[in-house]
């Protein structure tokens, strides 16, 4: 679950968000979050929670370790990749709308029709080339439109720890692609 002082930046990004309204009063625990999870969803949650404790263990041996450690590293993308595809056949629920920028905190989509403050959607964020793929209850808290391209704001009002984890660590990895990309385009001029 996250709480209100959790602060994180966005970085702009191309994402998928399938947004179904949640009707219900009260947010989920995280015992039902993760009950809310498709099976695909769960597999992958599953896999990624086991992949980083066992790099951690991997980090703490020495250099000549790197290569095993480099390969278990690929085995893991390739897992990724198959089950990425697999929950991607799989139906979604919601509209699917193109998310903008995301981050620990929340997200920004672009939306056909105009969102309301206050409201809060059952989403699933599918954010393809970090292979990150998450279930949460979002709340909407700032709205645009211009040239009649609506975006909405939306934070985390019930996600799973290990989730938010995830995001900031992608959040960082696709800033410092965007970084060196800029560096190079520099260069280049």
């Amino acid at each position: 679950m996250i709480s209100s002082d959790n602060s994180y930046f966005n970085v702009p990004h191309e994402f998928t968000a399938y947004l179904e309204p949640w009707q219900q009063e009260s947010l989920p625990d995280e015992t039902a979050l993760k009950e809310m999870q498709s099976v695909g969803l769960k597999l992958i949650t599953e896999v990624k929670e086991l992949e980083n404790a066992c790099l951690l263990q991997l980090r703490n041996l020495d250099n000549e370790a790197k290569a095993v450690v480099d390969f278990l590293k690929l085995q893991s993308r390739k897992v990724d990749l198959v089950l990425q595809y697999v929950l991607e056949k799989e139906t979604q629920h919601g509209q699917k709308h193109p998310g903008l920028s995301f981050g620990g905190s929340g997200f920004t989509i672009s939306s056909a029709t105009p969102l309301t403050v206050g409201q809060q959607f059952k989403t699933t964020l599918y954010i393809r080339e970090e292979l990150i793929n998450i279930l949460c209850i979002a709340t909407v808290i700032a709205t645009s439109s211009e040239d009649g391209v609506h975006r909405g704001q939306l934070e985390y009002s019930a996600i799973l720890e290990s989730d938010i984890e995830q995001l900031v660590q992608a959040s960082l990895r696709v800033q410092q692609k965007q970084l060196r990309a800029r560096k190079q385009a520099q260069a280049g001029s």
